[in-house]
């Protein structure tokens, strides 16, 4: 028998410059119009993760921004309803290597047209004094009216045992300002430490990757632990997506890409490790599903006046009512809480 020779192919080495390139390029030209608010709201994004993980771009990929940072002034006075994203953007490519003062004069404009006075709700208004303050203008009115406003909301725990990605999402995005990412201890109270642990919780139960990591990183931006548990849960998803170039409509899972990603960058774990190409790209996950959040909300409101809030009881009732798999899930976000059954308790809105 002939000797077998096998050839250990080495995997090309890309660099983290061109994977950034890669990105900038597809989502600043390719995926859509600029003239298109979801082109603001990707962009947005992808810059802002960079900026507020402490990241620098380099100069081919801000490269794909000049053209709009030339005429970001004449969109703000044409376009004056988005003025969030436009001052997040110039603000973001200005801390991520632009140089320049745009960003300064943007702010300017936004207040002396007193545009922070159309918001209506207290999370834009917080959003908006953060990227004034950025741009020299005033402070985040974080501790006064405002600020007390939102801490109520964000103490109010059992809120966010309950399915409502809305208000979830307001709960990470009140602790991202109140710690401005991180760069300050927040001080939030334990009740709103316990409605992270809730809403986090329940996103790992959905299988909601994106709502998950962004726990993870107001748990981070707050100075609290974090569930190692949720952390990795969170990588293998974002390992785990299939990024293809792809002519078709951008409809995908572009934002869980983006946080877990952020979330690998903050903890200092390997990111956007797919290969990357300066074109339309589509990002899937391919994490499989087990319904979990359906399942238990169906058996539990089925349940009527039977339903209880003990979880010990209702675990072994789930037992035999769930998947294999599905029932394997609910037990690791039992695992990586030890405050489960108080979460439960909640969920299971059990009559009184």
């Amino acid at each position: 028998m002939g000797t077998v020779i096998q050839f250990d192919f080495a995997k090309p080495v890309v660099s983290h410059d061109s994977q950034q390139t890669a990105l900038a390029q597809c989502f600043a030209h390719h995926r859509r119009i600029g003239d298109d608010v979801f082109w603001l709201k990707e962009n947005a994004e992808f810059l802002s993760i960079h900026a507020t993980a402490g990241q620098k771009l380099g100069a081919q990929a801000l490269s794909a921004y000049e053209a709009f940072y030339e005429d970001v002034e004449n969109r703000l006075r044409f376009f004056p309803q988005y003025y969030r994203f436009l001052l997040s953007i110039t603000l973001d490519l200005e801390a991520l290597g632009f140089e320049g003062e745009t960003g300064a004069a943007l702010c300017a404009f936004a207040h002396e047209a007193r545009l922070v006075d159309a918001e209506l709700s207290d999370l834009q208004r917080a959003e908006a004094a953060r990227l004034l303050a950025r741009g020299g203008i005033g402070t985040p009115d974080l501790e006064g009216a405002l600020g007390a406003r939102l801490r109520r909301f964000i103490s109010h725990s059992a809120t966010f045992s309950l399915p409502n990605k809305k208000a979830a999402y307001e709960l990470t995005h009140i602790v991202f300002y109140l710690s401005e990412y991180g760069r300050r201890d927040p001080e939030i109270g334990a009740d709103a430490v316990r409605s992270l642990m809730f809403a986090g919780t329940l996103a790992l139960i959905d299988e909601n990757a994106d709502l998950l990591a962004e726990v993870c990183l107001a748990l981070r931006a707050a100075r609290q632990p974090v569930p190692q548990a949720w952390e990795a849960w969170v990588r293998a998803v974002g390992l785990g997506f299939e990024v293809q170039p792809q002519a078709s409509a951008p409809i995908d899972d572009y934002h869980e890409y983006l946080t877990c990603n952020w979330l690998a960058m903050v903890s200092g774990e390997a990111s956007f490790v797919q290969v990357l190409t300066p074109e339309r790209m589509i990002f899937r996950k391919s994490h499989g599903h087990h319904g979990v959040l359906r399942a238990v909300s169906e058996h539990l409101y089925q349940l009527a006046d039977r339903r209880h809030e003990d979880w010990q009881a209702m675990r072994r009732d789930l037992e035999g009512r769930l998947a294999q798999g599905a029932y394997a899930h609910l037990l690791s976000a039992e695992a990586a809480y030890p405050e489960f059954d108080r979460f439960f308790a909640h969920f299971a809105r059990a009559r009184g």
